[in-house]
């Protein structure tokens, strides 16, 4: 048996898939993120969702995908947590981004772009995947993300440049005063995942006008940034995994088609995509 799973900084999908192609289940825990959590951390979260997974000597290997494991150092912490609790599987660890290019691979080369809690791009021929810009993470960067809107959300509500109907319907939906947000957004190792949790208000909200453009101004900063930094962008599909693309399809839609870009997938959890992938492309090499 093998485990593929896809791992935001919000929450991580799991698949326990048969080599045939079974899947067994498909269940969801935190996000781990080694940049926020420690081995310890991965490795009890694990052991509280135990009754999810089979007996671990079934399980020959463990594929995952996360944000933040960009580098060897960071994938070591993701790897060592896992094999806390993995002790007898082979475990792969690789970053989000290259999770979303397999997710979203449709036989021809393509751009794949995470729009969730943060956001990315990469370009995948079907063998090499190539970066373009770094992701700076939701102080400097994460242009069109949950956590970018969830910062123009709280910016605004706070400098009381919200709509008063706006206004009122946050006040009716969360408790928001100064303190509470500063202690959320400083003094906490998950304010991206904090400033994220508002991006729900944003999308149900998102007709209004003043979120339209909101909306719209932030999927064209990603686009410019994100998307257009590839010579091939007007040439190939551009796909999406993540909820903000995935609720916010319209508006995106809009933006890339001004942009003359051609809208590939559009995929709200990655994992079934990968599942697939996997199956197609990876077990018979491993």
């Amino acid at each position: 048996m093998i485990i593929i799973a896809d791992s935001g900084s919000t929450k991580c999908d799991w698949a326990l898939v048969q080599p045939d192609g079974e899947i067994i289940s498909i269940f969801s825990t935190m996000g781990f993120n080694p940049f926020f959590h420690t081995k310890e951390v991965i490795s009890a979260e694990l052991f509280k969702n135990r009754g999810h997974f089979p007996p671990l000597k079934k399980i020959e290997k463990v594929f995952f995908y996360g944000a933040g494991c960009s580098s060897p150092e960071m994938n070591r912490v993701i790897s060592d947590g896992l094999s806390l609790f993995f002790t007898s599987s082979d475990i792969h660890v690789d970053h989000d981004l290259v999770g979303a290019a397999y997710a979203t691979f449709s036989g021809e080369p393509g751009i794949a772009c995470i729009l969730g809690t943060g956001s990315n791009s990469c370009f995948f021929d079907g063998e090499n995947i190539r970066e373009e810009v770094p992701a700076l993470a939701f102080i400097l960067g994460d242009e069109g993300s949950g956590s970018y809107f969830g910062k123009r959300l709280l910016r605004s509500y706070m400098y009381r440049k919200l709509p008063e109907e706006l206004r009122n319907e946050l006040d009716k939906e969360y408790t928001l005063n100064k303190d509470e947000i500063f202690a959320n957004v400083y003094g906490n190792n998950k304010a991206n995942v904090y400033l994220a949790s508002f991006m729900k208000f944003v999308s149900d909200n998102q007709k209004h006008p003043f979120f339209r453009k909101i909306l719209k101004d932030g999927l064209n900063d990603f686009l410019d940034v994100h998307v257009k930094c590839f010579k091939e962008y007007k040439e190939v599909p551009i796909h999406f995994v993540g909820s903000v693309a995935y609720y916010c399809r319209g508006i995106l839609e809009e933006a890339m088609n001004e942009n003359s870009m051609r809208l590939g997938a559009i995929e709200k959890k990655p994992i079934q995509g990968l599942i697939q992938y996997h199956l197609d492309y990876v077990l018979e090499a491993h």
